[in-house]
């Protein structure tokens, strides 16, 4: 399969900083004096590379790479020859159905120690705070390993996470910071206002802690300036004007938004990163793992008409959805138009009819609103007239349809109570009448029907209430037939056909997390990545390989490309 050209969403936007250099997507380590001149590209691999940190005497560099499986592993590079081997990959073994990954390598003060932080204990599995929800959250605990490979030991244990760990100037101590496992969601979205860590640190012989810090407040990145004094970042506070740099001590630095800083010898300066969530424009130019295809960036819930226009559901954050507006345009970008701005609710997951005269879309409130707000579908004219139709009153929340082929069906998903009775599952709508036939009463989502009109795919729930994930199943027309095509641990879900039904696409989260989950912002999914496999389930492998989420895929029919 040649994909000419694909589109997707990855949020957040992330410029370049000091240590990595990502080319919308894909990472490369480099090194530059203080002064910017001297930029030195060190890493050079189509997979993602990043959390450089150079051996005291500089002759290596540890870093974290998804080189080989896709996996976040620790890996050192030997500068002078550039053979790069893997720490972890052998020596980290992870159990099936946990999370696996490796991050934020320290060297010790000699260069004889490497100290990082893995969740290969914990399994994927939903969070429960600030609310429950799909998403996974992420426990930490801190390992040392001799730059060899040998002596590999936990420092911390399970029950919380601990990250970010860096030595004290003697080598005799490790500083991490220390937060609820189950907060770690929070502390990646809008609500780590409400998240409180401390900074601890541990004697590396004997295991004895001590707590350096108290009261509210994400607290991470800590540094030792001395033997008595920690660096670290406020990242979040109940009262925003408390962040920025502060110290141990009690005194703070400078305030605002940093994000993984790192002090000099001497204390004197400090070298951050600076995020930038400004939307990209659509059809921005994305890296393409693929030298063959043509990847571009897009709102969320593109869908392709026959003849190549693309529908969007226009929003700027999905943490705030109260309004979100449906525009079509070509598949370049350009021509664009709104053809829904209506309301109350949001508009989301626009698909065009057949005959490209209309588009079905939800309107109301979907994720964690869909279980107190009402939701309907809805038909829009695609001339931009806002003329529209209702299809379903709003209770049950009902949502994210999918014309037939032929134009005479909907299906689509419900989910809520009523008459006091639960409705979930997938339904499919007779337009010419209105009836209605349930296909399934499970907890899904996404239906999607094939292009020929035989398989209808969608995403199940599968698990149990506090231990679950998402998969990817198909089932004929009529709910027979049903089968599973995913079955990794990890949520794979936002499934896709292509133009010619012999592929779907989908966003798999079961490589993991690509750095520490309290250390993203606005990043629901960081680890979703996105997937392609045969109708049949077969032939499962990756087209992205970013530290970011990418979701939402959708390829460029014939007609649309130019």
């Amino acid at each position: 399969l040649r994909l000419q050209r694909l589109v997707l969403a990855r949020r957040p936007l992330d410029r370049l900083h000091v240590g990595a250099r990502r080319r919308s997507g894909q990472a490369d380590i480099y090194r530059v004096r203080p002064d910017g001149s001297g930029l030195e590209r060190l890493t050079d691999d189509p997979a993602l590379d990043d959390q450089g940190a150079l051996s005291p005497d500089g002759h290596s560099l540890a870093f974290v790479s998804t080189r080989g499986a896709g996996v976040a592993n620790l890996w050192v590079l030997d500068l002078k020859t550039r053979q790069a081997r893997n720490l972890t990959g052998r020596t980290l073994p992870a159990v099936e159905g946990n999370l696996k990954g490796a991050f934020r390598p320290s060297w010790s003060p000699d260069g004889r120690w490497i100290a990082f932080t893995s969740d290969r204990h914990y399994p994927f599995r939903p969070h429960r705070e600030p609310a429950p929800g799909w998403e996974h959250p992420q426990e930490l605990s801190i390992y040392i390993i001799q730059a060899d490979g040998q002596g590999l030991r936990r420092l911390t244990m399970a029950g919380v996470t601990t990250g970010s760990p860096k030595w004290s100037p003697d080598g005799r101590r490790i500083v991490f910071y220390e937060l609820p496992t189950e907060w770690t969601f929070a502390a990646r979205i809008q609500a780590q206002g409400q998240v409180t860590s401390q900074i601890v640190s541990i004697d590396v012989a004997s295991g004895a802690r001590k707590v350096h810090t108290s009261g509210p407040g994400l607290k991470v990145s800590p540094q030792y300036m001395t033997a008595d004094r920690i660096a670290y970042v406020v990242k979040a506070s109940p009262q925003p004007a408390e962040t920025g740099l502060a110290f141990t001590t009690g005194d703070r630095g400078a305030g605002g938004s940093f994000r993984n800083p790192s002090w000099s010898a001497d204390g004197k300066l400090v070298v951050y990163q600076k995020a930038d969530f400004t939307a990209r424009p659509q059809n921005q130019p994305l890296y393409s793992w693929d030298p063959g295809m043509d990847v571009r960036y897009t709102e969320v819930f593109p869908h392709f008409s026959k003849d190549g226009r693309l529908a969007v559901s226009e929003i700027r954050n999905l943490a705030a959805t109260a309004r979100a507006q449906v525009a079509v345009m070509n598949s370049d970008g350009s021509n664009r138009k709104v053809v829904y701005s209506g309301g109350p609710g949001a508009a989301f997951f626009p698909t065009w009819s057949p005959d490209g005269q209309w588009i079905a879309v939800g309107v109301g409130g979907f994720f964690g609103a869909r279980d107190t707000e009402p939701a309907k579908l809805i038909l829009v004219r695609s001339d931009g007239s806002q003329q529209t139709r209702e299809l379903t009153s709003g209770v049950p929340n009902a949502g994210f349809p999918s014309f037939s082929p032929d134009g005479t069906r909907i299906a689509y998903r419900v989910w809520g109570e009523q008459e006091g009775k639960p409705q979930y599952g997938i339904r499919v709508m007779t337009l010419a009448d209105g009836s209605v036939k349930t296909l399934t009463t499970g907890m899904d989502n996404f239906p999607s029907w094939s292009p020929a009109g035989d398989l209808i795919a969608f995403t199940r729930r599968v698990g149990g209430k506090d231990d679950y994930d998402y998969e990817i199943f198909t089932m004929l027309p009529d709910g027979t037939n049903l089968k599973r095509l995913t079955t990794a641990p990890g949520n794979d879900g936002h499934s896709f056909w292509s133009p010619d039904g012999k592929y779907i696409l989908w966003s798999s989260g079961r490589n993991g997390f690509k750095d520490e989950s309290a250390l993203y912002d606005n990043s629901f999914q960081p680890f979703a990545q996105i997937y392609i496999m045969n109708a049949d389930g077969a032939n499962q492998r990756p087209l992205t390989h970013s530290r970011w989420e990418d979701s939402m895929p959708g390829l460029v029919p014939q007609a649309g490309r130019r």
